[in-house]
């Protein structure tokens, strides 16, 4: 692509199709392939990347919540998605959208069957989730005879697959608790198949238990970071791209004297002669504060600059002075060198927040 001159997310399709067909090469040949698309595709535009992934043929989508459901709906997207955490409230907008609600526990199952009762629906899709150690959303195994009593009650609701969520399956460290907690959903699994009288969809592995547990793939797979180029682990990140770069331009450098000060609180004094670029991107763009004070950098000519004081609402300010460069040179928050992994890192956090965070004010640009 040509040289930012401006604040800019670009979004590498061709990279995207990459990771879906990586991902795919893992599994087996019948085994479904769930796209992962909540919080605006992970930061990045979920209408386009959906879209994008439709047309590569994938099984399923996952979103967070209903009303980024309906926005897929109105991109166009005829796939099937599931809501991983919807509230009652919109229960009716679920129907109405022809959406497929995640089941977690009696109240939501309780609430969800008794609409879908009152709209005369007749084997609704419904997804019913098993709490196996991550203690976040689902039902505990003990359960399953209550939840089958009341799907078999009425032809009302239909259990479209069962799933759980794996806690670490990125840390072989936890191998050990990984292997129990696919242990746990395939004997939960095997009890609601055998009460409930047909076969639902298993599924259990995100990215990384596709990665690291191929005897946990079942009859479908969710995957969301990996997609957007991240394999939470160094060997993996070899097969993947990052799809997402995020550029800016120098506004302005200042010099500065020995004693000056950058930013917001004084918080950076200088300790002899520099020189100082301003970037149009700050914590209203994703760039938080943490990035501050000497933590978070960027590239300037693929060389690293530091940023030095606060982080400010629209800007940040960075030391260039052993760097050549000049206004309106562009410069790299993030890409596929340099990527949005190592600079999260920087401030102990994760490539997830980062990319996330990333404000829908600031352009995409896609390319193939």
């Amino acid at each position: 692509m040509a040289k930012a001159q401006e604040t800019i997310l670009e979004i590498d399709l061709g990279a995207l199709e990459h990771n879906f067909n990586h991902l795919k090469s893992k599994l087996q040949e019948n085994t479904k392939f769930l796209a992962v698309v909540k919080a605006f595709a992970y930061g990045s535009d979920a209408d386009k990347i959906a879209l994008h992934l439709q047309n590569l043929n994938v099984d399923y989508f996952a979103v967070a919540f209903t009303s980024e459901g309906v926005a897929l709906r109105d991109a166009g997207i005829t796939k099937p998605i599931l809501v991983l955490h919807p509230q009652p409230i919109t229960f009716k907008t679920v129907i109405e959208r022809c959406l497929e609600p995640n089941i977690y526990n009696s109240k939501v199952l309780n609430e969800f069957l008794d609409l879908a009762k009152e709209l005369n629906q007749e084997n609704y899709p419904v997804h019913i989730k098993f709490n196996t150690g991550l203690n976040r959303l689902g039902f505990w195994e003990n359960d399953v005879d209550y939840i089958v009593s009341k799907l078999v009650s009425n032809n009302t609701l239909y259990a479209k697959s069962i799933f759980s969520h794996l806690a670490a399956s990125e840390d072989l460290n936890e191998d050990a608790f990984t292997r129990s907690q696919i242990s746990s959903f395939k004997s939960i699994a095997k009890n609601f198949t055998k009460q409930i009288g047909y076969k639902p969809l298993m599924h259990i592995c995100n990215t990384s238990g596709v990665l690291n547990y191929p005897e946990a793939h079942f009859d479908m797979v969710r995957c969301g970071i990996g997609l957007y180029g991240f394999g939470n682990s160094e060997k993996e990140n070899k097969n993947l791209i990052p799809i997402a770069s995020l550029k800016s331009i120098i506004s302005q450098i200042h010099k500065i004297e020995k004693g000056e000060t950058v930013g917001y609180n004084r918080a950076y004094k200088s300790a002899g002669f520099k020189k100082i670029a301003t970037i149009p991107i700050g914590h209203a763009d994703g760039l938080g504060r943490q990035y501050g004070n000497g933590k978070g950098f960027v590239y300037v000519n693929d060389t690293k600059a530091f940023i030095v004081g606060n982080v400010c609402m629209d800007m940040i300010m960075i030391d260039i002075t052993n760097i050549e460069c000049k206004e309106g040179d562009e410069v790299v928050i993030f890409d596929k060198n340099h990527t949005a992994e190592d600079l999260a890192s920087a401030s102990e956090t994760i490539s997830y927040e980062l990319i996330t965070s990333i404000s829908r004010r600031i352009k995409r640009k896609f390319s193939n």
